[in-house]
């Protein structure tokens, strides 16, 4: 049997007896991708259904699609734990808006500049840069104000910190170092 059968098997049998609490110990480690989707949609489904899931792993983006709280242990010691907003407002993290357009961006940074909560506006050709707090919250602001200092937006994109990001600034190692 394949490395993925056997970690979907192992789960299986976990459930038998219908557990409240479910602990799987860095269950995807050395499956294949197939087999890693379908053991992640297979815990997604037990959360969805309520059951209470411990996880671990090393691999953030698991961490991320998975779970409601996170802790972060270095050496052994927990030395963070919330969920992924409060993670990231812990270390300071800052979310980064792209706006794609035209017009005066120049005039645009300048008055980006002067809202609360905008760390930094810059502007290339055709791009601004926007470091802010919270991107979700301030999103209509940022536009209205570009548009208003006469730049034209044609796209947006929203680049959140992400879990590897916090992890690295709390113990100031790579992952798997």
């Amino acid at each position: 049997y394949s490395g993925g059968m056997k970690r979907r098997l192992n789960i299986g049998i976990g459930l038998l007896h219908r557990p409240r609490l479910l602990i799987l110990d860095e269950p995807t480690v050395g499956v294949d991708p197939q087999s890693r989707n379908a053991i992640l949609s297979s815990v997604e489904h037990l959360g969805e259904a309520g059951m209470a899931v411990l996880y671990t792993t090393h691999y953030m983006e698991e961490a991320e699609r998975l779970c409601d709280r996170v802790g972060i242990i270095d050496e052994g010691t927990v030395i963070a734990e919330g969920t992924r907003r409060e993670l990231v407002a812990l270390v300071g993290q800052r979310d980064l808006v792209h706006l794609n357009g035209s017009g005066d961006l120049a005039a645009a940074v300048i008055a980006l500049e002067s809202l609360d909560g905008v760390d930094k506006a810059t502007a290339t050709d055709h791009h601004l840069e926007i470091v802010v707090a919270d991107a979700r919250q301030q999103l209509p602001g940022l536009l209205a104000t570009a548009s208003t200092a006469g730049a034209s937006i044609d796209g947006v994109d929203v680049v959140e910190p992400d879990l590897e990001a916090v992890f690295l600034k709390l113990t100031g190692k790579a992952l798997r170092e």
